[in-house]
């Protein structure tokens, strides 16, 4: 037998405690590694106190608006930080400062947020109306919702070259608001399940009268990649509506409402999914009727290779009417497309979704249409 030399015994000593120090290492990196991924999973939820700075939103008797929504907002995310461990919370504005409206859901989608809550007071000329109501993005079914959205959306007036911020949408114009017609929100149930959550709270939990949860054309909600409400708290041109909104105790029952809404929210989401990644889905054929992510368009055409496309390589190229259009992504459903125009809208902010079928664009709401159909 050969015997065993001290250097050999030092070296095998030095071999375990290398291998020991590389386990723990291991170890510690692995525990690095899960504990950023949960954080990374976290709730994201953006409050956006409503109007601010030089708009001063609806007038009561005695306050104005702005001072109302921001109270309340900074209440509401108060209460979430404190007792949602699993959520972080974003506001668009914590004092008396003037945010574009597009800069309001941008703050939203740059953040790649879960939830949006848009927090206003509302307004009447009668000082007998009164009540809450939550607002989802869609077309106004009546003309007391298209009149909300209206007031809603003149804060765009206040804005520096409005009409080209905003493709020339008029907010006072009617006519403005039959876009909202063409384009259906991909997180309608989301939304409505929130709103609906918030709405039973004000009515079960702190006695406000229910005026119930309403669609219309609020520019905000249609620019945000999320579930996305704008939650009306009551009437200011209302003698003790306004009182109580003013009311510390008030604008403490109303966030305490907002918050148990988004809890129960979060918490029967959590409980049917979790919040998934992206999945790539397989591509389609061309002549199967799929949803693509449009990112750019031109008048001349543009070599099919990633490095002009901040990577992307499945890009499609459209010829339609002299120009070019160029999409990503090959979706079977809406929703997915939706998920995925988030995903790269750091790289494409004006990306948006098309319906596309034998390399040619399909009127989006027909799309969808026909695929509920055949679902």
């Amino acid at each position: 037998m050969t015997p065993v030399l001290k250097n050999d015994k030092l070296h095998n000593n030095n071999i375990k405690t290398l291998r020991i120090i590389v386990t723990i290492t291991f170890f510690l990196i692995s525990l690095c590694s899960f504990a950023k991924d949960n954080v990374e999973k976290k709730w994201v939820i953006v409050i956006d106190a409503g109007h601010g700075g030089k708009d001063p939103g609806a007038l009561g008797s005695s306050s104005r608006e702005k001072e109302i929504t921001l109270a309340v907002a900074l209440k509401t995310g108060e209460y979430i930080e404190k007792n949602l461990n699993n959520v972080k919370v974003i506001y668009t504005r914590k004092t008396d400062v003037f945010i574009d409206l597009k800069d309001r859901a941008n703050i939203a989608n740059k953040n790649k947020a879960d939830i949006f809550i848009s927090i206003h007071a509302n307004w009447a000329p009668s000082k007998k109306i009164l009540g809450a109501e939550t607002f989802i993005m869609g077309h106004a079914k009546d003309e007391a919702n298209l009149q909300v959205a209206m007031k809603e959306n003149e804060v765009i007036l206040l804005e520096s070259d409005y009409s080209t911020q905003y493709e020339g949408f008029d907010p006072k114009s009617p006519e403005s608001y039959i876009m909202f017609t063409l384009m259906q929100n991909v997180y309608q149930d989301q939304s409505t399940l929130l709103a609906a959550k918030i709405q039973s709270q004000f009515k079960e939990r702190i006695s406000r009268t229910d005026r119930g949860v309403k669609q219309a054309g609020f520019w905000v909600l249609f620019m945000t990649t999320m579930p996305s409400v704008l939650t009306e708290l009551g009437f200011i041109t209302h003698p003790s509506e306004e009182k109580f909104l003013t009311s510390i105790e008030g604008q403490d029952y109303l966030a305490s409402a907002v918050f148990r809404a988004c809890r129960e929210y979060i918490s029967e989401t959590e409980s049917r999914s979790g919040i998934s990644a992206i999945k790539k889905p397989e591509q389609k054929t061309a002549e199967e009727l799929i949803f693509m992510v449009q990112i750019a368009t031109s008048s001349n055409r543009t070599e099919l290779k990633p490095e002009n496309f901040n990577g992307l390589n499945d890009i499609l190229e459209i010829n339609e009417n002299e120009r070019y259009k160029y999409a990503s992504g090959h979706f079977e459903d809406y929703e997915e497309a939706a998920k995925y125009r988030k995903k790269i809208r750091d790289n494409y902010p004006d990306a948006f979704v098309i319906a596309v079928k034998g390399n040619k664009t399909v009127p989006l709401q027909e799309a969808i249409e026909q695929k509920k159909k055949n679902f």
